[in-house]
């Protein structure tokens, strides 16, 4: 995957934890043309997020009580992070409608380390609360958590640094890889589309091998 840089604004591309790091940049940072969000979460998780010293949200955290064990010897993370709709948890929502830029959501059906479609969901459905429409989504059916630039391995569990064991990631290999050459060239669409760049750097800025 190539990329230049030029024209006005930046793109961000974002997995797993980074999204919510993604759309906090996207919501609260100049220069943020086009996000895209994959798998990720629609508040901000983990860690308390800060900028020059003040507190922007508290983290979104999580019960290793509510992780699933399997026959495999990996476990389901799906349902370990706690609801950021609680009163609560609410500080810890990322509030993107005050984005400037539009949103590229993806998310797997099957995602086993935490449930991205529920929080998809809930970012479509603030946006249109808030009267925005600058946003795509998709949810792929039968695809696990890590979306990645196609043709790489189908990795379906691995050690998770933060829940502290083996992890299944989810989703079925062939629908997984489908989701991933979709996944691909639809994000190369968006960038596109959505940054802008003179002509010359519009034709050639991505090219996949």
């Amino acid at each position: 995957f190539l990329g230049h840089v030029g024209g006005k604004g930046i793109g961000i591309i974002s997995l797993s934890k980074s999204g919510d790091l993604a759309l906090s940049a996207a919501t609260y940072l100049s220069g943020v043309e086009a996000t895209v969000w994959i798998n990720g979460h629609s508040a901000n998780t983990i860690f308390p997020l800060y900028y020059k010293k003040s507190l922007l949200h508290p983290a979104l955290l999580f019960d290793t009580g509510r992780i699933i064990p399997s026959e495999s010897g990996a476990s389901i993370g799906k349902y370990a992070m706690n609801n950021p709709l609680l009163e609560e948890n609410k500080a810890s929502l990322i509030p993107i409608e005050k984005a400037k830029g539009p949103f590229l959501f993806l998310s797997s059906e099957e995602d086993m380390n935490w449930d991205s479609k529920t929080c998809m969901d809930m970012m479509v459905e603030r946006l249109k609360h808030h009267g925005k429409d600058n946003f795509e989504s998709m949810c792929y059916p039968r695809a696990g958590h890590y979306l990645e630039p196609p043709y790489g391995p189908y990795c379906p569990s691995s050690f998770h640094g933060l829940w502290g064991q083996r992890i299944q990631w989810g989703g079925e290999a062939r629908s997984h890889a489908a989701a991933e050459v979709h996944m691909w060239k639809k994000i190369q669409e968006f960038f596109r589309t959505n940054l802008s760049c003179d002509e010359e750097i519009n034709n050639n800025s991505f090219a996949s091998s």
